[in-house]
């Protein structure tokens, strides 16, 4: 008989696709049923998957959506969330239930006080540990990204380049503390030889303009705002390097096998949440400031940096980032590295 399994994630963009291991796993290796329940923003990232059979999106009619989700008589719940509404989705359908460890106190204890008691484990490795009891293990694939064909974009038509030929750079993040200053996006535009498309929500458009303006090469293009999540990945997919901060698009980049340089501010990749390529060897390249006692200062970020210096990301060298940029278009072998 099929299991049918409930799992659950609300948010964010990176943390869904981080989720989709799970999902591949319980479907191919249990032939399960799977249905996922998270924030209508964040669907259209699972419509596609086809080790999804349902995606259920939360709604502010808690209790009518309670009802359904209890109609469903799920065999099992993971809850890759694990918060107080969780709990509370989990007591009202009363069928037996997983959770992964959000590990808040370690975290604390390194944010805090600088002692790091992290298990050397990335975040995919602990959500598969929460669906271990039914019988899933890691299959040593990486993370899934399904783009629909109608949302694939033209590269040559929209920005008059080629496929491959392209650095796509994320300018934006959830926080202001884990991204480069404009002026630093200005000068790594004009650093790397090749063409730019700067990718962002509509957030950075402002950014991105002053970006455009000030750039002197003629071959920085702008996509921030004006395409969604599907499509942006599109770009991502087609570009030959992808600059990024720790931020969804960058877990995106990885789950399209893409080569890219990853730019850390206030959180450290030991968070567990860098690049998950699973076994493949896709090149990616670590950029962070090291040896800073204020770093990390939140397992998050702040809008500004609470010391005032914002030393983690000033202390970036520019050439540094547009060189990494270029040994992954050359072609350059060698293994993750930090400034």
């Amino acid at each position: 008989m099929t299991q049918k399994i409930l799992v659950i994630r609300f948010s964010s963009i990176g943390d869904i696709v981080l989720t989709t291991p799970v999902i591949r796993t319980l479907h191919k290796q249990l032939g399960a049923e799977v249905h996922f329940l998270t924030k209508s923003t964040f669907a259209p990232i699972l419509h596609s998957n086809p080790h999804v059979a349902r995606v259920i999106t939360l709604t502010d009619e808690f209790d009518d959506m309670l009802s359904a989700l209890r109609s469903e008589q799920y065999d099992h719940i993971i809850d890759l969330h694990h918060n107080i509404r969780t709990k509370r989705i989990k007591i009202a359908l009363a069928r037996p239930s997983t959770a992964f460890k959000k590990l808040n106190f370690q975290k604390w204890l390194l944010v805090r006080f600088g002692i790091n008691r992290l298990p050397d484990t990335h975040i995919v490795d602990r959500y598969l540990a929460a669906g271990v009891s039914l019988g899933i293990k890691r299959d040593g694939k990486g993370l899934d990204l399904y783009i629909p064909p109608e949302k694939e974009i033209d590269i040559r038509t929209t920005f008059g380049t080629d496929p491959g030929t392209y650095a796509a750079i994320v300018i934006g993040a959830a926080h202001q503390t884990k991204c480069l200053t404009t002026d630093q996006l200005i000068r790594l535009c004009n650093s790397i030889g090749r063409p730019v498309i700067l990718l962002g929500g509509k957030d950075e458009m402002t950014k991105a303009q002053a970006i455009i303006k000030a750039a002197t090469s003629e071959r920085v293009s702008d996509a921030s705002g004006r395409f969604d999540i599907l499509q942006s990945a599109s770009i991502i997919r087609q570009a030959g390097v992808v600059i990024t901060h720790d931020t969804g698009l960058m877990h995106i980049a990885a789950a399209l096998q893409k080569p890219q340089v990853v730019i850390w501010g206030n959180t450290i990749p030991e968070f567990g949440m860098y690049p998950y390529y699973g076994d493949d060897k896709t090149r990616w390249i670590s950029i962070e400031q090291k040896g800073l006692q204020c770093r990390p200062c939140s397992k998050l970020g702040f809008p500004e940096c609470p010391k005032g210096h914002f030393k983690c990301i000033l202390g970036h060298d520019i050439d540094s980032i547009a060189a990494a940029a270029e040994e992954i278009f050359s072609g350059v072998n060698g293994s993750s590295h930090s400034e």
